[in-house]
């Protein structure tokens, strides 16, 4: 038998009150994988990813590590298989940009000489964006900064889990929501390098467009059930957007690579919708 996957969920199920947030989902990350989630506000996105990251404890089924389960592994072990950016992070104290990005470094990176640190410090601050705010507080940045130095901090921590487990997942909450342009596409082409070094990545995103442009595979959430799962080519088409999103929005296909992509349109009194 081959190695167990990164993670694997089974039926995994989650309740608040009577209404299943996430109902009956099953799904696995391999190394050097970069899975999307789509779906449309309140399908259970976002409650997905915090049961897979051990966050939450499920109502029904199961997630694993590496075939052992989330709910018997020490925080601190976690903490070397898994890092999680979340949609938002706040801060109460007066921290400068790389005492946050640091944090990433606390505990599992204690094994590591002050050298070796520091440079991996070094390293995710500029892979991030943000070496040159290093000594900025925290609390002055904005909030696209802020969510490039939360970036820095993961980018640490996962450095550092690398020295202590074979395998690490990446949990990206909206992670180009504040961003501009420039920072969106740095942000996901440093993900498709931390994919290409054997990280699983799974991450939620709004924008189809990117997600259609980064990922191996697409999962799509709705009423928290996984309604569909594969390559983009194959997930994004008109009949799914109408279905799912609940608008007419057609795709169209990049010429060169085939990447399938949403034509930007401006709805309609009536629900139809022209392209812009």
């Amino acid at each position: 038998m081959g190695e167990p996957p990164l993670l694997a969920c089974r039926d995994l199920g989650f309740a608040a009150g009577d209404t299943m947030l996430v109902d009956g989902v099953s799904l696995t990350v391999e190394p050097g994988t970069l899975q999307v989630v789509i779906g449309p506000n309140g399908a259970g996105k976002s409650t997905l990813l915090r049961l897979l990251c051990g966050e939450l404890r499920p109502t029904s089924g199961s997630v694993a590590y590496a075939g052992e389960a989330v709910a018997g592994i020490p925080p601190w072990r976690l903490a070397t298989l898994r890092a999680v950016l979340p949609q938002q992070t706040r801060i109460a104290f007066p921290f400068a940009v790389a005492e946050v990005a640091r944090i990433g470094l606390d505990g599992i990176g204690r094994g590591l000489n002050r050298r070796d640190r520091d440079a991996l410090l070094e390293q995710a601050l500029r892979q991030a964006d943000i070496l040159h705010l290093a000594g900025r507080s925290y609390q002055s940045l904005s909030g696209g900064e802020q969510a490039r130095a939360q970036f820095a901090r993961v980018l640490c921590q996962l450095a550092a889990g690398r020295t202590m487990a074979a395998g690490q997942v990446l949990f990206l909450d909206e992670p180009t929501a504040s961003l501009d342009l420039r920072h969106q596409g740095a942000i996901l082409e440093a993900v498709d390098g931390l994919r290409r070094t054997g990280v699983g990545v799974v991450a939620i995103l709004h924008d189809l467009n990117l997600a259609a442009a980064y990922a191996d595979t697409l999962l799509v959430l709705d009423g928290g059930r996984l309604v569909a799962r594969g390559a983009p080519g194959e997930i994004l088409r008109d009949d799914l957007i109408r279905a799912v999103f609940g608008v007419r929005w057609p795709v169209g296909r990049v010429p060169a690579g085939g990447k399938p992509f949403l034509l930007p349109a401006r709805m309609l009194p009536d629900g139809n919708s022209t392209a812009g």
